[in-house]
């Protein structure tokens, strides 16, 4: 049953309400099944009263729109008009103030459909959206225009725009030009987008800087390292060509994470990336670095992720290094095991101790609580402590000679100790840190560390300065062992060489002492957390000055030719892992709005790449149309095999277009009405 209702608006806007030759009230009509008739500011409105009611809701958003100076066009109208239809929950204030956007201030954008609606929403609630459809229906611009606008809000550091390159079979070495040249043709509705939403000269300057990123998925995925590429794991150093999905990988609170993707990258170009404490990595121009500058810090913005080739020639401002890499945050969690000796004597045997594999071990030291504590620390050895001299100790078993005989003598433990950890012997030059010490729990790291800097290391004080740590040694391999356990910690070393020839010779007992080897000057800087010494004068000189903050500055990035790479993908939700002399790098893509276009034409493989590689802080959007797969006769659409999937995960939504959100030529709605009503063909 139809009813009439008359409905007076103020006559500000009718213009614009009616549009030309009333085609809004028309096309309103022809949606709603109603008559509207208009005489003067009043409006005659005649049909089922939900249709009524629906009107009288438009018009009175209108109105109050028009008067806080809203403008609209004829189209814009109709195309609100036309949702409101579809979805009556809908409302023409909702559709130009919350569906309707300027990603740049260049070009409002607003929904056209019901499902464009439920698209934009969806991207804007969830971290990763499929927008499958045929072409036409908007999947690709709108997410490019809330790309653009997750950039300029800053909510995103990046854009990164990508297509599989199926049509050049992924070989695009023999297209003409470099490789922007190859690849500009392909990828130019992404740039079409771009333009159109923001001004030209502002987009180009994005591109050259790589805020803006567009490439084919095959150059993307191809953040990488050399095979020979050092990552640490639970259990040690790995290569990374050994690395098989379902490892275990050491990521930068220093506990174990997954690796849930390995891509072999082919032959790159790639890099070396030398750090101001002299640890370095070697990476391909697209690897990924978490970093922070000066600037970042003083504003106290969040680190940005960074590739390798956009920090060449720039990793120095006004004589400062610029780009600043995070240090792990808690040291690496090895697996705890018993030890022959008790760590902290270690280091003090390490020390000051001789090893000598003819005599009992001997402890020089002049200081007495460094005796007592080796002494509380072998205690269970039962070793007398014979003062030889003043400041010499050596370390026996009374009751050697006694009691035993050649079948069953009586040992001593220290010596067994140092014999089954193949200390024995060891002189000053050749002394060592054992493995089942390195790779240990923090606490037995740390207290071999302390023995170490009680005795051959000591706080180093300057004016107006932090207190800094110095160590030194004869050995070479004791060298790499402690700057080994200051890296596991999360503290960096810088270490330089004082040659023996031509040095300045010491003097004891009325005589030179000449150096007979190099000896190694470590320059250490500690955690807050973690405590250099034990010994009281040295640890209150520590305390006193305070310790100051480990840091690693990238120093310099040099070419070094081509090399075998490949990527990793971890579970980490900051995507960091060890590689390296503990580096933190950085192999997904975070903070980051990415969009992966065409999609239908992924394997199985790349989609899967492509979705492990999501990094935190970042927002993906997926788009394809299933009815055009252009991959081989026979080889299955990644898209589709992501639909079976990811359909049950709850923070994934699935938007799925029809030939109603075509927004292009009316013919083209009722070509892909026509084809979606043919069989479907098996796959």
């Amino acid at each position: 049953m139809n009813n009439t209702k008359k409905i007076e608006l103020p006559p500000r806007g009718l213009n614009t309400l009616f549009g030309v030759q009333d085609q809004n009230l028309k096309y309103l009509e022809s949606l709603l099944e109603l008559r509207i008739s208009a005489r003067g500011n009043e409006l005659t409105v005649e049909g089922e009263p939900e249709n009524i009611q629906t009107v009288e809701r438009i018009l009175h958003d209108f109105t109050g729109l028009f008067n806080d100076g809203t403008t609209f066009s004829d189209k814009e109208l109709r195309d609100a008009f036309k949702q409101i239809a579809e979805d009556r929950a809908y409302s023409l204030k909702d559709h130009f103030t919350k569906a309707r956007f300027n990603p740049s201030g260049k070009k409002a954008v607003a929904p056209k459909t019901a499902n464009q609606r439920k698209y934009i929403e969806a991207i804007q609630e969830r971290d990763l959206t499929f927008g499958i459809g045929p072409a036409g229906t908007g999947k690709s611009f709108l997410a490019v225009a809330l790309a653009v606008q997750s950039l300029f809000s800053k909510q995103v550091s990046r854009i990164i725009l990508t297509r599989p390159a199926v049509e050049a079979g992924e070989k695009l070495g023999f297209l003409p030009g470099d490789l922007q040249d190859k690849v500009d043709p392909y990828l130019r509705p992404l740039y079409d987008a771009l333009f159109d939403l923001v001004d030209n000269e502002r987009v180009t300057k994005m591109l050259e800087k790589r805020i803006i990123e567009i490439a084919p998925l095959a150059f993307m995925r191809g953040r990488a390292q050399t095979l020979d590429s050092r990552l640490m794991t639970p259990s040690g150093w790995r290569k990374m060509g050994e690395i098989e999905v379902g490892d275990s990988v050491v990521g930068s609170d220093g506990k174990a994470t997954e690796v849930i993707g390995v891509y072999p990258q082919g032959k790159k170009k790639v890099y070396r990336l030398t750090m101001t404490d002299g640890a370095s990595a070697v990476a391909c121009a697209e690897h990924l670095w978490q970093v922070k500058t000066m600037e970042d810090k003083r504003r106290n913005k969040p680190a940005r992720v960074l590739e390798t080739q956009q920090m060449l020639d720039n990793f120095r401002r006004n004589h400062q290094y610029r780009y600043e890499l995070p240090l792990i945050s808690a040291p690496v969690e090895f697996k705890s095991a018993p030890t022959p000796l008790e760590p902290y004597s270690l280091g003090l045997l390490l020390g000051d101790g001789c090893l000598s594999a003819k005599t009992s071990p001997s402890f020089t030291t002049a200081d007495a609580e460094l005796v007592g504590s080796l002494q509380s620390g072998l205690a269970t050895m039962s070793l007398s402590f014979r003062r030889k001299s003043e400041i010499n100790y050596v370390l026996s078993n009374p009751l050697a000679g006694r009691g035993g005989n050649k079948f069953n003598p009586v040992r001593n433990l220290l010596r067994q100790a140092l014999r089954e950890l193949k200390l024995e012997g060891t002189k000053s030059a050749t002394k060592f840190i054992p493995e089942i010490y390195l790779y240990n729990s923090a606490e037995v790291r740390i207290a071999v560390l302390q023995g170490l800097l009680d005795t051959d290391g000591g706080p180093v004080t300057q004016k107006d300065r932090t207190c800094r740590i110095q160590y030194s040694t004869t050995s070479e391999r004791l060298k790499e062992n402690v700057i080994f356990l200051v890296r596991s910690l999360g503290g960096t070393v810088n270490c330089r060489k004082r040659i023996a020839e031509g040095r300045k010779p010491g003097f004891a007992n009325g005589r030179f002492v000449f150096h007979r080897n190099d000896s190694y000057i470590l320059e250490i800087r500690l955690p807050e957390n973690i405590k250099p010494f034990r010994l009281r004068r040295k640890a209150a000189i520590y305390e006193n000055f305070g310790g100051g903050r480990p840091a690693r500055f990238i120093k310099n990035i040099e070419y070094i030719g081509e090399a075998e790479t490949q990527c990793i993908s971890v579970a980490a939700l900051d995507s960091l892992y060890l590689t390296d002399e503990f580096i933190l790098t950085h192999n997904t893509l975070s903070d980051s709005f990415i969009i992966l276009d065409e999609a239908q034409n992924t394997t199985g493989e790349q989609m899967k790449m492509f979705l492990t590689r999501i990094g935190f802080g970042s927002k993906v959007v997926v788009t394809g149309d299933v009815t055009q797969i252009d991959l081989p006769r026979g080889q299955k659409s990644g898209l589709r095999e992501a639909e079976r999937v990811l359909q049950g995960i709850d923070e994934i939504e699935f938007v799925y277009f029809n030939d109603k959100d075509v927004v292009r030529h009316k013919l083209v709605q009722l070509i892909v009405r026509a084809y979606e009503s043919q069989p479907k063909e098996n796959d």
